[in-house]
């Protein structure tokens, strides 16, 4: 602390921005312990949180809602970088961990939200922690896949000199991880962090209002918010909350994900610094303080000691002799609980089996027959949203300019509930007599598109400045541009968009199968309005077989095509 105390007194001066920095750190500290208080408050069926439509208890719900998207954010985080590297560089387990991967994103997690609820709520009985825990998971659900395939695919595409130069330095896994792995893979894990951020939002409306046990359980927060005024038709109340939710969105933008954009220009594979750089005036606020530029040499030997200790276990691991036995223990006790899982999956398996068989064969065909409708939705879904974000993606991600105007306008529209919007389209499809059939098609790009939009804009950014100077120097035509730099650069950032939007689409045609506007209800024939149905009926062998058939199908087709395209972009696709 006298370290701390002499760097900030001794020969730096404490000005204005030192002071809006404290202001503002002391405030997020404090708004942060004020808001999560709340989320330890006791918790009964008979009496649980009641949401209050009056605009004054706005700012507490917007409050709580972000508390529970950042807290799912950073576990998000944590999740992907552990991982996508795990999965990248153990080959045998990557072959497991990234079809589990494609699973786990075509799931429907919110078909489940009541089994999770009913999980928390009796880890923590009587506190509303539980079901805040369960919100979490449910908003973790919709960060953590993109995330992690944008981790994996830029760890997967690091450029050979770069690794030869790790090598050669003698990095150990630590301190490659810190200096090499992940600001390569800066720029897209901070663009798909945005998408993932903005994409919980849907989440965030369904997970704040649960039905368990018969009972409903409302957590305060600008989702039940919006949720409570649609059931109550309080058209004040719902603007209120939609204006509320843009201006959270915008503010998000400036403070976390415009700075994290500006700062992350210095990660790009380039040898020239660009004239047209990325800018946030927060950014530069932080900059300016010495305050918070003291802070951090205070906090650095803490920090390095801890990365020393860290490459200090590795260290001694390796000074064992090859002839001691010891190490063999542990490949017992994993062959021991591997044992255990493989008799505890066998036993649930049977069971399902023996549930799904009650529907009898030809019921079972046919749920077949409706993968093959939805995944006919999902290909032309992906392909259509393909078309008009990869354009407009590289127009972004090339002009920073550009990116400053477009950034918080598609923030808004990616983070906006899609879902809110479906009652006007049925209303538009009814007057228009459309074939639902082919009317289900947008309402899943609406839920899947900003994924390759991100991606790419993402992968537009991280185009050196060099290239760019290359290929107006050499008058390439704009076809020849795209053809030897555009699309071959962004190609690794288009695949890992294309696995996250098509999941995505398997996921939104839960919701998008079926709508509803008042008595009249619009079905496409489809797996995902199929477990829509046997949701809402409660009837488990139609859940299962439904789950199962669709996360069949999406591993198939990530396997057979998806896989293809990321080991072209492996090999072929990358800077090297």
């Amino acid at each position: 602390m006298n370290r701390f105390l002499s760097l900030v007194g001794g020969h730096r001066k404490i000005g204005w921005p030192d002071l809006v920095v404290m202001i503002l750190l002391i405030g997020v500290l404090y708004a942060v312990i004020d808001l999560g208080k709340g989320m330890v408050s006791p918790l009964s069926f008979a009496v649980h949180p009641r949401i209050h439509l009056s605009i004054a208890y706005l700012p507490y719900y917007a409050g709580r809602s972000l508390l529970r998207m950042f807290i799912a954010y950073f576990l998000s985080l944590a999740f992907s970088l552990l991982y996508g590297r795990i999965a990248a560089y153990n080959k045998f387990a990557g072959k497991i961990m990234i079809p589990a991967l494609d699973i786990l994103q075509s799931v429907p997690v919110l078909g489940f939200l009541s089994v999770t609820v009913t999980f928390f709520l009796n880890l923590f009985p009587g506190s509303e922690l539980g079901a805040e825990c369960a919100s979490i998971f449910a908003i973790f659900t919709a960060q953590a896949w993109n995330m992690t395939f944008s981790f994996y695919q830029s760890l997967i595409t690091i450029p050979n000199d770069l690794r030869e130069a790790a090598y050669i330095n003698r990095l150990k896994p630590y301190a490659r991880f810190r200096v090499l792995e992940v600001p390569y893979s800066m720029i897209g894990l901070i663009w798909n962090s945005m998408m993932s951020f903005g994409g919980s939002w849907f989440f965030l409306a369904a997970s704040e209002s649960i039905s368990v046990l018969h009972e409903q359980i409302q957590l305060p927060g600008i989702g039940s918010y919006m949720a409570t005024a649609m059931e109550k038709g309080n058209v004040n109340a719902l603007i209120a909350g939609i204006i509320t939710m843009i201006i959270v969105i915008v503010a998000v933008d400036q403070f976390v994900w415009r700075p994290l954009v500006a700062w992350a220009e210095k990660f790009k594979l380039d040898m020239n610094e660009s004239d047209d750089a990325m800018t946030s005036w927060f950014l530069q606020l932080l900059r300016r303080s010495t305050w918070l530029q003291s802070l951090g040499e205070w906090l650095s030997p803490f920090l390095y000691r801890m990365s020393q200790a860290i490459s200090f276990n590795r260290k001694i691991r390796k000074k064992i002799p090859e002839r001691t036995t010891p190490r063999r223990w542990p490949r017992w006790i994993l062959i021991l609980l591997g044992i255990i899982l493989l008799l505890f999956g066998i036993r649930y398996a049977f069971a399902a089996v023996l549930e799904i068989a009650t529907l009898g064969i030809w019921q079972i065909l046919d749920v077949i027959k409706l993968g093959f409708y939805t995944f006919l939705r999902v290909m032309f879904s992906t392909l259509l949203g393909a078309l008009w974000t990869i354009p407009v993606g590289v127009a972004i991600g090339t002009n920073n300019r550009l990116s400053r105007i477009a950034q918080p306008f598609v923030q808004i529209a990616a983070s906006f509930p899609s879902n809110a919007i479906f009652p006007l389209v049925t209303l538009l499809y009814l007057m228009g007599h459309i074939n639902f059939q082919i009317g289900a098609i947008p309402l899943m790009m609406l839920g899947t598109q900003w994924y390759i939009l991100f991606s790419v804009i993402a992968g537009a950014m991280a185009i050196p400045s060099s290239l760019k100077e290359a290929s107006s120097i050499l008058r390439l035509r704009r076809i020849e541009r795209w053809k030897t730099m555009i699309l071959p650069a962004i190609f690794p950032f288009l695949v890992t968009g294309g696995i996250t939007a098509s999941g995505g689409a398997w996921n939104a045609s839960i919701v998008a199968e079926i709508v509803t506007w008042r008595s009249h209800t619009l079905t496409a024939s489809g797996i995902g309005s199929y477990i829509t149905n046997a949701t809402n009926n409660g009837n488990w062998a139609q859940i299962l077989w439904g789950i199962i058939v669709m996360s069949t199908f999406v591993v198939i087709i990530n396997h057979f095509f998806w896989r293809k395209l990321q080991n072209l972009a492996q090999t072929k696709y990358h800077l090297d």
